[in-house]
């Protein structure tokens, strides 16, 4: 899809009143009974993004207005809530709700501060990629209302149409004579979360999955189809094409594409803005596959935690389900990120714009980044063993280096 309109993005797609009409929003079909919550009375208290205050507070308006419930939006610093909620849940002095990230739910739950959410019927109108990472060993932990994934950006004034495989796209860049066709963020450490798609794309996932999610015993990264991602990884390094490159971080990757030095770009909706204003004319694609199966991103998916410690988790479980889980209340958040919306309704509407379209389309292949504690012994090496790989190390015994010193870490 393509766009060379500013507004689109830095206005947002979709014009939403300062004051949300949520008259009708207690109406959703969950096990949540409103006068219980009624009943229970006193206050909530929702730590929150500071950017993101001014489109909730319609929200807590009206159910304060509709259940006589105070609801308290408290801005927090992004880069701290987390711990602080960890920190001050068992002290009794922590928020009834919190926003945060699906990938904190394995740190949450082994902490033992969040509490299960009661969805009800409503789980039916999320996206199911949102609800997955929502869930945590069976259990749905989290109201989500954002899912983020990596996406290729493209110049559609140097590659007019999109292209079907890797190397159709780095045939299409060279073709247009650039020497660097493909950029995506790297650096001395690597960056795996932006390599995952290739890695998928070899049937190598981190982690095997059950019925419960994700299986921290069935360690797959050291699989056949990792090996042979390795090999793959290798070929695109420094003594191969030079696609992948650990001298390109963040910074030099985005200048080079808003230069029109690489056609392509590997990155994720949080650059779109920085491109558009660079004047490219900016179009958002799958990532093409080096192998003929889909090439997978993870999915972050951002939402709401209800604090196990709540004395009003009636209330804040019905808050949470029936109003911030609303669709113009989604939309309101999405004008405030630009993120695609959780709720399928809230996200079809968002996608009217061509960019966030494309990322939504990307978006059905992604699969949620795991969240089960296991998964910080994989950061802890991943990352270095692509970056060996990608400069020139031995690819076969580098990953299954990796795979050994991932399952040692998670064993203890």
């Amino acid at each position: 899809m393509k766009v060379n309109k500013k507004g689109l993005l830095a206005g947002g797609a979709i014009a939403i009143g300062a004051t949300l009409v949520l008259a009708g929003c207690a109406g959703g079909d969950t096990e949540t009974d409103d006068s219980d919550a009624t009943a229970e009375g006193g206050s909530l208290t929702v730590w929150v993004d500071s950017e993101r205050v001014d489109a909730l507070q319609g929200a807590a308006d009206a159910y304060s207005e509709e259940t006589g419930i105070t609801v308290e939006l408290v801005g927090k610093d992004n880069n701290t809530i987390k711990d602080d909620f960890i920190q001050q849940v068992p002290t009794g002095e922590g928020p009834d709700i919190t926003m945060g990230a699906h990938d904190w739910l394995g740190e949450l739950s082994t902490n033992g501060v969040v509490a299960p959410l009661e969805l009800g019927d409503s789980a039916d109108g999320y996206l199911p990629v949102a609800i997955n990472a929502a869930t945590y060993d069976g259990t749905v932990y989290m109201l989500p209302y954002a899912v983020e994934n990596i996406a290729v950006l493209r110049n559609a004034d140097i590659v007019p149409e999109a292209v079907g495989s890797f190397d159709e796209m780095i045939a299409a860049g060279e073709d247009a004579g650039l020497d660097q066709p493909f950029v995506v963020e790297q650096g001395a450490e690597g960056n795996p979360y932006h390599l995952y798609p290739f890695q998928t794309a070899f049937g190598a996932p981190v982690f095997g999955s059950d019925e419960n999610g994700y299986n921290a015993d069935d360690l797959q990264l050291g699989n056949d189809g990792g090996q042979e991602f390795a090999a793959w990884l290798s070929t695109e390094g420094k003594n191969g094409t030079g696609n992948f490159n650990t001298d390109i971080d963040g910074d030099i990757a985005k200048q080079s594409f808003l230069d029109g030095d690489s056609a392509f770009w590997l990155t994720g909706p949080w650059n779109v803005g920085s491109a558009i204003d660079a004047g490219i004319n900016v179009a958002i694609d799958p990532i093409p596959s080096p192998t003929s199966d889909a090439a997978q991103p993870f999915a972050g998916v951002k939402g709401f935690f209800l604090s196990s410690e709540s004395e009003n988790k009636v209330a804040a479980n019905d808050f949470l389900v029936n109003y911030l889980g609303s669709e113009d209340v989604q939309l309101a958040l999405f004008e405030a990120g630009n993120i695609l919306p959780a709720l399928t309704a809230a996200a079809e509407t968002a996608s009217s714009d061509p960019i966030i379209e494309g990322f939504a389309t990307v978006g059905q292949d992604a699969v949620p980044m795991p969240a089960i504690p296991a998964m910080g012994s994989v950061w802890q090496y991943w990352g270095i063993a692509e970056a060996s790989i990608i400069n020139g190390e031995d690819p076969s015994a580098t990953w299954t280096k990796l795979a050994e010193d991932v399952q040692s870490a998670i064993d203890g």
